[in-house]
Protein backbone atom coordinates (compact mmCIF):
# COMPACT_ATOMS: atom_id res chain seq x y z
CA UNK A 1 0.00 0.00 0.00
CA UNK A 2 1.17 3.75 -0.76
CA UNK A 3 1.37 6.08 1.96
CA UNK A 4 -1.85 7.81 1.36
CA UNK A 5 -3.63 4.41 1.40
CA UNK A 6 -2.04 3.01 4.62
CA UNK A 7 -3.03 6.28 6.61
CA UNK A 8 -6.39 6.14 5.10
CA UNK A 9 -6.98 3.30 5.93
CA UNK A 10 -5.74 3.96 9.38
CA UNK A 11 -8.05 6.61 10.01
CA UNK A 12 -11.59 4.20 8.82
CA UNK A 13 -10.04 1.81 11.37
CA UNK A 14 -9.86 4.31 13.92
CA UNK A 15 -13.12 5.79 13.33
CA UNK A 16 -15.41 2.57 12.24
CA UNK A 17 -14.07 1.16 15.89
CA UNK A 18 -15.64 4.53 17.49
CA UNK A 19 -18.56 4.52 15.83
CA UNK A 20 -18.76 0.52 16.72
CA UNK A 21 -18.46 1.29 20.34
CA UNK A 22 -20.95 4.42 20.31
CA UNK A 23 -24.03 2.45 18.35
CA UNK A 24 -23.08 -0.55 20.68
CA UNK A 25 -23.50 1.82 23.60
CA UNK A 26 -26.68 3.32 22.49
CA UNK A 27 -28.01 -0.37 21.82
CA UNK A 28 -27.25 -1.22 25.25
CA UNK A 29 -29.22 1.42 27.09
CA UNK A 30 -31.96 0.90 24.67
CA UNK A 31 -31.89 -3.21 25.49
CA UNK A 32 -30.94 -2.60 29.26
CA UNK A 33 -34.20 -0.42 29.73
CA UNK A 34 -36.11 -3.26 28.04
CA UNK A 35 -34.94 -6.05 30.29
CA UNK A 36 -34.76 -3.80 33.36
CA UNK A 37 -38.48 -3.36 33.00
CA UNK A 38 -39.08 -7.06 32.84
CA UNK A 39 -36.84 -7.95 35.54
CA UNK A 40 -39.48 -5.24 37.40
CA UNK A 41 -42.13 -7.02 36.74
CA UNK A 42 -40.48 -10.49 37.69
CA UNK A 43 -40.54 -12.18 34.53
CA UNK A 44 -36.76 -12.28 34.93
CA UNK A 45 -34.17 -11.97 37.74
CA UNK A 46 -31.68 -8.98 38.39
CA UNK A 47 -28.89 -11.84 38.00
CA UNK A 48 -30.06 -12.47 34.31
CA UNK A 49 -30.30 -9.03 33.31
CA UNK A 50 -26.55 -8.95 31.70
CA UNK A 51 -27.18 -12.31 30.02
CA UNK A 52 -29.94 -11.11 28.26
CA UNK A 53 -28.35 -8.07 27.35
CA UNK A 54 -25.17 -9.75 26.05
CA UNK A 55 -27.48 -12.03 23.55
CA UNK A 56 -29.19 -8.95 22.72
CA UNK A 57 -26.01 -7.26 21.31
CA UNK A 58 -24.59 -10.30 19.39
CA UNK A 59 -27.88 -10.47 17.95
CA UNK A 60 -27.97 -6.79 16.56
CA UNK A 61 -23.96 -7.06 16.10
CA UNK A 62 -24.21 -7.68 11.88
CA UNK A 63 -26.38 -4.21 11.96
CA UNK A 64 -24.09 -1.95 13.96
CA UNK A 65 -20.84 -3.68 11.93
CA UNK A 66 -22.48 -2.08 8.40
CA UNK A 67 -23.47 1.12 10.39
CA UNK A 68 -20.38 1.42 11.95
CA UNK A 69 -18.03 0.88 8.34
CA UNK A 70 -20.17 3.31 6.54
CA UNK A 71 -19.70 6.06 9.33
CA UNK A 72 -16.08 5.23 9.99
CA UNK A 73 -15.39 5.47 5.89
CA UNK A 74 -17.87 8.66 5.33
CA UNK A 75 -16.02 10.75 8.16
CA UNK A 76 -12.93 9.75 6.97
CA UNK A 77 -13.06 11.11 3.41
CA UNK A 78 -15.37 14.08 4.54
CA UNK A 79 -12.54 15.27 6.48
CA UNK A 80 -10.45 15.25 3.38
CA UNK A 81 -12.44 17.25 2.01
CA UNK A 82 -13.42 19.88 4.79
CA UNK A 83 -9.42 19.94 5.61
CA UNK A 84 -8.22 20.58 1.76
CA UNK A 85 -6.64 17.19 2.04
CA UNK A 86 -8.21 16.00 -1.21
CA UNK A 87 -6.79 18.91 -3.58
CA UNK A 88 -3.33 17.84 -1.86
CA UNK A 89 -3.37 14.52 -2.84
CA UNK A 90 -5.38 15.46 -6.53
CA UNK A 91 -2.41 17.36 -7.23
CA UNK A 92 -0.26 14.41 -6.82
CA UNK A 93 -2.24 12.43 -8.86
CA UNK A 94 -4.85 10.61 -6.50
CA UNK A 95 -8.30 11.82 -7.14
CA UNK A 96 -11.31 10.45 -6.39
CA UNK A 97 -11.08 7.10 -7.89
CA UNK A 98 -7.96 6.32 -6.50
CA UNK A 99 -9.82 5.84 -2.95
CA UNK A 100 -11.68 2.89 -4.16
CA UNK A 101 -8.78 0.74 -3.43
CA UNK A 102 -7.78 1.92 0.08
CA UNK A 103 -11.61 1.99 0.82
CA UNK A 104 -11.82 -1.82 -0.74
CA UNK A 105 -8.72 -2.78 1.23
CA UNK A 106 -10.61 -1.75 4.49
CA UNK A 107 -13.61 -3.77 3.75
CA UNK A 108 -12.66 -7.00 2.74
CA UNK A 109 -11.92 -8.14 6.84
CA UNK A 110 -14.90 -6.24 7.44
CA UNK A 111 -17.18 -8.05 5.41
CA UNK A 112 -15.47 -11.31 5.61
CA UNK A 113 -16.21 -10.46 9.97
CA UNK A 114 -19.63 -9.56 8.94
CA UNK A 115 -20.18 -12.53 7.51
CA UNK A 116 -18.58 -14.57 10.37
CA UNK A 117 -20.94 -13.02 12.84
CA UNK A 118 -24.03 -13.60 10.85
CA UNK A 119 -23.10 -16.67 9.87
CA UNK A 120 -21.86 -18.40 12.78
CA UNK A 121 -22.09 -15.68 16.01
CA UNK A 122 -26.01 -14.72 15.22
CA UNK A 123 -27.21 -18.18 15.28
CA UNK A 124 -24.99 -19.71 18.33
CA UNK A 125 -26.84 -16.21 20.36
CA UNK A 126 -30.63 -17.03 19.35
CA UNK A 127 -30.06 -20.33 20.28
CA UNK A 128 -28.39 -20.16 23.46
CA UNK A 129 -31.13 -17.05 24.26
CA UNK A 130 -33.69 -19.37 23.71
CA UNK A 131 -32.66 -21.99 25.75
CA UNK A 132 -31.79 -19.20 28.76
CA UNK A 133 -35.14 -17.66 28.73
CA UNK A 134 -36.55 -21.36 28.60
CA UNK A 135 -34.42 -22.34 32.02
CA UNK A 136 -35.58 -18.87 33.50
CA UNK A 137 -39.04 -20.06 33.33
CA UNK A 138 -38.82 -23.76 34.42
CA UNK A 139 -39.90 -23.99 37.53
CA UNK A 140 -41.65 -20.76 38.13
CA UNK A 141 -45.49 -20.69 38.70
CA UNK A 142 -48.22 -18.06 38.57
CA UNK A 143 -47.22 -17.25 42.34
CA UNK A 144 -43.69 -17.46 42.96
CA UNK A 145 -43.23 -15.41 39.59
CA UNK A 146 -45.66 -12.79 41.16
CA UNK A 147 -44.42 -8.88 41.86
CA UNK A 148 -45.33 -7.43 44.62
CA UNK A 149 -47.50 -4.28 44.45
CA UNK A 150 -48.47 -5.39 40.60
CA UNK A 151 -51.07 -7.04 39.10
CA UNK A 152 -50.70 -9.60 37.20
CA UNK A 153 -53.15 -11.31 34.62
CA UNK A 154 -52.40 -15.14 34.02
CA UNK A 155 -54.28 -17.53 31.41
CA UNK A 156 -54.95 -15.25 29.23
CA UNK A 157 -56.48 -13.02 31.55
CA UNK A 158 -59.08 -15.20 33.01
CA UNK A 159 -56.77 -14.85 36.42
CA UNK A 160 -55.28 -12.11 38.36
CA UNK A 161 -52.95 -12.03 41.05
CA UNK A 162 -52.06 -8.98 43.75
CA UNK A 163 -49.76 -9.72 46.46
CA UNK A 164 -49.01 -6.50 48.52
CA UNK A 165 -45.19 -9.05 49.97
CA UNK A 166 -44.00 -11.47 49.43
CA UNK A 167 -40.64 -13.50 50.54
CA UNK A 168 -37.56 -13.56 48.66
CA UNK A 169 -38.53 -17.44 47.26
CA UNK A 170 -41.85 -16.12 46.53
CA UNK A 171 -43.59 -19.24 48.71
CA UNK A 172 -45.37 -16.81 51.05
CA UNK A 173 -47.06 -13.64 50.12
CA UNK A 174 -49.18 -10.93 52.22
CA UNK A 175 -52.44 -8.96 51.35
CA UNK A 176 -53.62 -11.08 48.56
CA UNK A 177 -56.04 -10.77 45.81
CA UNK A 178 -56.96 -13.21 43.58
CA UNK A 179 -59.80 -13.14 40.77
CA UNK A 180 -60.45 -16.33 39.25
CA UNK A 181 -63.34 -18.02 37.47
CA UNK A 182 -65.45 -20.22 39.97
CA UNK A 183 -68.44 -22.68 38.45
CA UNK A 184 -69.19 -20.92 35.71
CA UNK A 185 -69.28 -17.42 38.23
CA UNK A 186 -66.97 -14.49 38.90
CA UNK A 187 -64.95 -14.89 41.79
CA UNK A 188 -62.84 -13.01 43.78
CA UNK A 189 -60.46 -13.96 46.79
CA UNK A 190 -58.86 -11.72 49.52
CA UNK A 191 -56.66 -12.97 52.78
CA UNK A 192 -54.24 -11.46 55.16
CA UNK A 193 -51.92 -13.94 53.95
CA UNK A 194 -50.69 -17.16 52.05
CA UNK A 195 -48.33 -19.65 51.50
CA UNK A 196 -47.60 -22.41 48.53
CA UNK A 197 -47.76 -26.10 49.27
CA UNK A 198 -46.86 -28.83 47.26
CA UNK A 199 -49.31 -32.32 47.25
CA UNK A 200 -47.42 -35.72 46.89
CA UNK A 201 -49.61 -35.56 43.31
CA UNK A 202 -46.87 -33.18 41.87
CA UNK A 203 -49.82 -30.49 42.84
CA UNK A 204 -49.30 -27.06 44.10
CA UNK A 205 -52.01 -24.57 46.33
CA UNK A 206 -52.39 -21.50 46.82
CA UNK A 207 -53.63 -21.43 50.44
CA UNK A 208 -54.73 -18.27 51.54
CA UNK A 209 -55.59 -17.76 55.30
CA UNK A 210 -58.11 -15.58 57.12
CA UNK A 211 -60.01 -14.55 54.13
CA UNK A 212 -63.42 -14.00 52.64
CA UNK A 213 -64.32 -15.03 48.97
CA UNK A 214 -67.04 -12.90 46.62
CA UNK A 215 -68.49 -14.98 44.19
CA UNK A 216 -71.40 -13.68 41.18
CA UNK A 217 -72.29 -13.34 37.61
CA UNK A 218 -70.55 -9.54 36.65
CA UNK A 219 -74.05 -7.23 35.89
CA UNK A 220 -76.10 -8.68 38.43
CA UNK A 221 -77.06 -8.84 42.00
CA UNK A 222 -76.83 -12.39 43.47
CA UNK A 223 -73.36 -12.05 44.76
CA UNK A 224 -72.39 -14.29 47.54
CA UNK A 225 -70.00 -13.61 50.26
CA UNK A 226 -68.24 -16.27 52.71
CA UNK A 227 -65.71 -16.16 55.01
CA UNK A 228 -62.57 -18.76 55.84
CA UNK A 229 -59.87 -19.87 57.76
CA UNK A 230 -57.87 -21.52 54.93
CA UNK A 231 -58.95 -21.65 51.45
CA UNK A 232 -56.82 -23.29 49.00
CA UNK A 233 -56.39 -22.16 44.67
CA UNK A 234 -54.78 -24.78 42.61
CA UNK A 235 -52.06 -23.21 40.81
CA UNK A 236 -51.86 -24.07 37.36
CA UNK A 237 -48.70 -26.20 36.31
CA UNK A 238 -45.91 -24.36 34.03
CA UNK A 239 -44.84 -26.68 31.22
CA UNK A 240 -42.76 -25.18 29.24
CA UNK A 241 -43.35 -25.00 25.72
CA UNK A 242 -41.33 -25.79 22.69
CA UNK A 243 -37.96 -23.60 21.59
CA UNK A 244 -39.36 -20.95 18.82
CA UNK A 245 -35.68 -20.21 17.70
CA UNK A 246 -37.16 -19.58 14.36
CA UNK A 247 -35.03 -18.89 11.17
CA UNK A 248 -32.33 -16.61 12.74
CA UNK A 249 -31.13 -19.64 15.18
CA UNK A 250 -30.20 -21.60 11.64
CA UNK A 251 -26.36 -22.45 10.67
CA UNK A 252 -25.51 -22.09 7.45
CA UNK A 253 -25.60 -26.19 6.69
CA UNK A 254 -29.04 -26.05 7.79
CA UNK A 255 -30.34 -23.44 5.19
CA UNK A 256 -28.45 -24.58 2.75
CA UNK A 257 -29.88 -28.48 3.57
CA UNK A 258 -33.65 -27.88 3.28
CA UNK A 259 -33.87 -24.42 1.09
CA UNK A 260 -37.37 -23.40 1.95
CA UNK A 261 -38.86 -19.71 1.39
CA UNK A 262 -38.12 -18.91 4.78
CA UNK A 263 -34.99 -20.31 5.27
CA UNK A 264 -33.56 -18.46 2.08
CA UNK A 265 -35.13 -15.64 2.81
CA UNK A 266 -32.82 -15.24 5.73
CA UNK A 267 -30.20 -16.00 4.11
CA UNK A 268 -30.82 -13.23 2.02
CA UNK A 269 -31.12 -11.24 5.13
CA UNK A 270 -27.33 -12.05 6.33
CA UNK A 271 -25.87 -12.10 2.91
CA UNK A 272 -27.64 -8.45 2.82
CA UNK A 273 -25.44 -7.40 5.54
CA UNK A 274 -22.24 -7.87 4.11
CA UNK A 275 -23.24 -6.63 0.47
CA UNK A 276 -24.65 -3.37 2.11
CA UNK A 277 -21.47 -2.66 4.24
CA UNK A 278 -20.20 -2.65 1.02
CA UNK A 279 -22.11 -0.67 -0.69
CA UNK A 280 -22.43 1.95 1.56
CA UNK A 281 -18.87 2.32 1.89
CA UNK A 282 -18.13 2.88 -1.60
CA UNK A 283 -21.33 5.26 -1.69
CA UNK A 284 -19.49 7.27 0.77
CA UNK A 285 -16.78 8.02 -1.57
CA UNK A 286 -19.43 10.53 -3.98
CA UNK A 287 -21.82 11.37 -0.77
CA UNK A 288 -18.11 12.88 1.05
CA UNK A 289 -17.48 15.69 -0.86
CA UNK A 290 -17.64 18.89 1.57
CA UNK A 291 -17.36 22.05 -0.34
CA UNK A 292 -15.46 23.80 2.47
CA UNK A 293 -17.29 27.33 1.80
CA UNK A 294 -20.47 25.92 2.10
CA UNK A 295 -22.94 23.91 4.80
CA UNK A 296 -22.39 19.97 5.55
CA UNK A 297 -25.91 19.34 6.91
CA UNK A 298 -27.68 18.74 3.55
CA UNK A 299 -24.73 15.89 2.95
CA UNK A 300 -25.84 14.28 6.41
CA UNK A 301 -29.29 14.52 5.89
CA UNK A 302 -28.54 12.96 2.45
CA UNK A 303 -26.84 9.88 4.06
CA UNK A 304 -29.07 9.11 6.71
CA UNK A 305 -31.94 9.03 4.41
CA UNK A 306 -30.16 6.79 1.75
CA UNK A 307 -29.12 4.36 4.68
CA UNK A 308 -32.43 4.05 6.47
CA UNK A 309 -33.96 3.56 2.89
CA UNK A 310 -31.30 1.11 1.99
CA UNK A 311 -31.54 -0.91 5.39
CA UNK A 312 -35.08 -1.37 4.99
CA UNK A 313 -34.98 -3.14 1.43
CA UNK A 314 -32.56 -5.75 3.02
CA UNK A 315 -35.39 -6.28 5.79
CA UNK A 316 -38.08 -6.01 2.74
CA UNK A 317 -36.27 -8.66 0.63
CA UNK A 318 -36.26 -11.18 3.53
CA UNK A 319 -39.98 -11.09 3.35
CA UNK A 320 -40.09 -11.00 -0.36
CA UNK A 321 -38.14 -14.58 -0.77
CA UNK A 322 -39.46 -16.11 2.67
CA UNK A 323 -43.25 -15.67 0.66
CA UNK A 324 -42.10 -16.84 -2.58
CA UNK A 325 -42.33 -13.49 -4.57
CA UNK A 326 -38.52 -13.58 -5.10
CA UNK A 327 -35.60 -15.97 -5.37
CA UNK A 328 -32.85 -15.17 -3.20
CA UNK A 329 -30.76 -14.04 -6.44
CA UNK A 330 -33.50 -12.10 -8.04
CA UNK A 331 -33.80 -10.32 -4.09
CA UNK A 332 -29.78 -10.13 -3.99
CA UNK A 333 -29.53 -8.07 -7.43
CA UNK A 334 -32.99 -6.09 -7.21
CA UNK A 335 -31.63 -4.44 -3.84
CA UNK A 336 -27.65 -4.21 -4.14
CA UNK A 337 -27.67 -4.27 -8.01
CA UNK A 338 -29.48 -1.18 -8.01
CA UNK A 339 -27.61 0.17 -5.31
CA UNK A 340 -24.33 -0.35 -7.07
CA UNK A 341 -26.40 1.03 -10.22
CA UNK A 342 -26.63 4.36 -8.10
CA UNK A 343 -23.31 4.09 -6.63
CA UNK A 344 -21.92 4.37 -10.29
CA UNK A 345 -24.26 6.98 -11.12
CA UNK A 346 -22.89 9.18 -7.98
CA UNK A 347 -19.73 8.61 -9.27
CA UNK A 348 -20.09 9.38 -12.72
CA UNK A 349 -21.99 12.89 -11.85
CA UNK A 350 -20.13 13.87 -8.73
CA UNK A 351 -16.24 13.34 -10.45
CA UNK A 352 -16.53 13.36 -13.67
CA UNK A 353 -13.32 14.39 -15.60
CA UNK A 354 -10.11 14.68 -15.25
CA UNK A 355 -9.51 15.54 -11.93
CA UNK A 356 -11.19 12.04 -10.87
CA UNK A 357 -8.27 10.12 -11.65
Amino acid sequence: MTRFERALVREMVALTTLSSAALSAIYAVVILVRTLGKAAVGDIGVGDVLPMLGFALMRFLPVILSLACFIGVFMSLTRLWRDSESIIWMGGGIGPAGWIRPVLIFMAPMMLLISVVSMVLLPWATRTQAIFERAIHTGKDEVTSLSPGLFTETEQGNRVYFVERASADGLKVENVFVQAPLQGRMGVIVAHQGHVESHASGDRFLVLENGRRYDGIPGEADFRMAKYDAYAVRIPANTPGQLNEGPRSLYLNEILTDPTPVKMGELVWRVGHSLCALMLCLLAIPLSYVNPRAGKSLNVVFVILIYVAYNNLVGVSDDWVARSRLSAAGAIFLVHGAMAIFVAYLFWRRFSGPWAR
